[in-house]
């Protein structure tokens, strides 16, 4: 079975305790401003996109805008501070792609707020390391244990941060 899907591939580029709690159904996500804003933006900066690019989903991932004309994954966010792991999860689109038979797929991340673009591809070298993210993924989320927090200054506007510093004073 996949446990692996697009929101890990992103969160284990992030932070492996936030992926494990993700992955073991402790969400935080709701909670989240910075996620509220992100839906928001993407749901009103490209209105057009639902009547010219399909939703798919592939083995438990969700790519919201599919060009099937073009073979061009859309990938919507808010920012570009999380650049590394906004490639992850476009090359990780692209993988799923490739593993059901479509061929030639590219993505295309889109800052509306930046007025930026960034093209992702999946080069044949790449293919075995989304598959080592993958079997790492697995091995994480399967683990009993909780990974350790990481303490990084981008910690405080996540969603889990007050569940991993509750118990820590100010």
């Amino acid at each position: 079975m996949l446990h692996a899907n697009a929101t890990l591939i992103n969160y284990y580029h992030l932070c492996h305790r936030k992926m494990w709690l993700h992955a073991n159904q402790i969400r935080m996500e709701h909670t989240s401003e910075a996620v509220a804003e992100g839906k928001q933006l993407h749901e009103h900066a490209y209105p057009q996109r639902a009547e010219k690019y399909r939703e798919i989903i592939l083995d438990g991932s969700k790519i919201d805008f599919y060009d099937p004309y073009d073979k061009v994954v859309h990938e919507i966010k808010k920012s570009d501070k999380l650049e590394h792991s906004h490639v992850a999860q476009v090359q990780f689109y692209l993988y799923l792609l490739r593993r059901n038979g479509v061929e030639g797929a590219t993505g295309l991340i889109e800052y509306p707020k930046l007025r930026q673009t960034q093209t992702v591809q999946l080069a044949e070298e790449e293919v075995s390391m989304v598959e080592s993210w993958v079997r790492d993924i697995e091995r994480i989320v399967t683990s009993e244990r909780c990974p350790d927090r990481i303490a990084r200054s981008k910690c405080r506007s996540c969603s889990y941060f007050d569940f991993c510093y509750a118990a820590e004073e100010p």
